[in-house]
């Protein structure tokens, strides 16, 4: 099945000369494939690196215009695959964009590093930042229609939505392809930051954050079950941030007292990976924890969507110290939104605080009838 991603137009349409296209994300998540499939199509002269070769490593390694003009000016597009791996990245791409004249650069990081964040300073105003995630149901609408949408809802809330999974015919299959990937890949990749030794207290950090997925988490309490500090908690999430593993969503509130704001949830960015880090791929009829699942989906595929969309939206959860909530709000343009995330067709009402200190905000239940219009 060949399912076209979201983001390979929008990085054609930004292949203009003296720019960068800066395109992040997990390991496995297609980024070579994506690339690759770019200089297929175009006819531009390309010149490609591999950032973790290090003939690759040597051939940039002396920074000057000179050096990158013999390198480069017979060239259209120059293309550096896991350019994290190559030092000072940010300064050597600003160079060469800003002195080979007509070159178009792409460059590609993984969750060894944030490279967005590495060469962002340097490339102010000449970079184009692209974030790549596994596979968006907007990426498989044109592939099927939505009987087997509905047919194949269960298996992606359980499996997730990395690319190659749908390459794989049996569910043992995908379960060994997760295993791999959590072990060989993702927690390899945690373990390269400095300062990051122990890969146990990690696992055992996400499994805690994957059995409180839409719940507010304290860092004194994982600090406490971990036994370690509170302040390597918070490190150890800021990375697994950075690696695009979790994603943190604060409290919202416009200062009314009884709002709750200084707390966080975490949601990962593919129900695969928490369901691995659990050690649980079991189907939905024998799990307890199908609400956690359904809104950790609906979270990641929304934001999938409008990442793609371009759309800036703000998000947040809602909750008062009287105990109403509402579990997912957007603040885009101004306008607020709340939604509701229900697995069953229960009928719910909009919290009776929000409705009063937000009377212009629109409310909805998100349900698996119309789940598709809020997420593609």
């Amino acid at each position: 099945m060949e399912i076209e991603r979201s983001l390979n137009k929008q990085i054609v349409d930004h292949l203009k000369p003296n720019k960068v296209n800066i395109v992040t994300g997990t390991r496995r998540v297609g980024k070579t494939f994506l690339v690759q499939k770019i200089i297929a199509t175009t006819s531009y002269k390309v010149f490609t690196l591999e950032g973790e070769d290090i003939d690759a490593r040597n051939l940039l390694s002396q920074t000057s215009i000179a050096n990158y003009q013999r390198l480069f000016s017979d060239y259209e597009l120059l293309v550096i695959d896991e350019a994290q791996a190559i030092p000072d990245i940010g300064k050597k791409l600003k160079l060469i964009v800003d002195h080979v004249k007509g070159l178009r650069i792409i460059a590609t990081g993984s969750s060894t590093f944030d490279l967005a964040q590495q060469a962002g300073e340097p490339l102010t105003g000449r970079a184009y930042f692209h974030h790549l995630y596994p596979i968006a149901q907007q990426e498989l609408s044109p592939l099927e229609n939505s009987l087997e949408t509905r047919q194949r809802l269960e298996e992606r809330i359980i499996y997730g939505s990395y690319p190659e999974l749908f390459q794989l015919s049996t569910l043992k299959e995908k379960e060994a392809y997760l295993k791999d990937l959590v072990n060989a890949y993702l927690l390899k990749d945690i373990l390269s930051f400095e300062g990051v030794r122990n890969a146990e207290k990690v696992k055992d950090l996400l499994r805690l954050i994957a059995y409180q997925v839409g719940k507010e988490v304290s860092l004194q309490e994982l600090g406490t079950a971990l036994n370690i500090s509170k302040n390597t908690v918070e490190k150890y999430l800021d990375l697994l941030s950075k690696v695009f593993i979790l994603r943190r969503i604060g409290g919202f509130s416009k200062n009314l007292r009884k709002e709750i704001t200084k707390s966080s949830r975490w949601y990962f960015h593919d129900n695969g990976i928490r369901n691995t880090i659990i050690n649980d791929l079991r189907p939905l009829a024998l799990r307890t924890d199908i609400g956690e699942l359904w809104e950790n989906y609906l979270v990641s595929e929304r934001i999938k969507m409008l990442t793609y969309a371009k759309r800036h939206a703000d998000f947040y959860f809602w909750r008062t110290y009287d105990q109403q909530e509402i579990d997912w709000v957007e603040m885009e343009n101004g306008s607020l939104s709340g939604f509701e995330f229900k697995w069953k067709d229960e009928r719910v009402k909009v919290p009776v605080a929000f409705a009063n200190a937000y009377p212009d905000a629109r409310f909805q239940l998100i349900n698996q009838d119309n789940y598709l219009d809020f997420i593609s």
